[in-house]
C-alpha cells in the first residue's frame, strides 16, 4: 500500500454546505489538519464526516456552530480516518471563510 501526503481539499464557503473532500474509491484517508481561515467578519462554521451515500444527520458533525473571529484562523488537529468514498462536508455562516484540509491517502 502506498501512502501519499497531500492537500486533500480546499473550498471557500458560500453559506451552504459544501463538500470539502471525498475519499477516492479503493482508497482510505487520514485527515490530519483542517485550517479554517476567516477573511472577513466573525462567523460560525460546521464540519461533518459521513459515510458514502448517506445524507448528513446530526450524528455526523464533529464541529457544530463553532466561532471563528474576524480575520482569524482556527487550526484543528484531527486524525480522522475515512474509508473509500466517505465525505467531509463544511459550512460557514458567511461567504468569507476558506477551509483547507491536509492529510494522507492510502491506496
Amino acid at each position: 500500500m502506498a501512502t501519499t501526503y497531500k492537500v486533500l481539499g480546499q473550498v471557500k464557503s458560500n453559506t451552504s454546505a459544501a463538500t470539502l473532500y471525498t475519499v477516492p474509491s479503493a482508497t482510505a484517508a487520514v485527515c490530519s489538519s483542517l485550517i479554517i481561515c476567516n477573511l472577513g467578519e466573525s462567523t460560525l462554521y460546521r464540519v461533518a464526516v459521513r459515510p458514502s451515500g448517506v445524507a448528513i444527520e446530526d450524528k455526523h458533525y464533529v464541529v457544530y456552530n463553532a466561532a471563528v473571529n474576524q480575520y482569524d484562523s482556527v487550526c484543528l488537529t484531527l486524525g480522522i480516518t475515512m474509508g473509500a468514498t466517505d465525505v467531509m462536508t463544511v459550512f460557514a455562516s458567511t461567504s468569507t471563510v476558506s477551509f483547507n484540509l491536509f492529510g494522507s491517502e492510502i491506496a
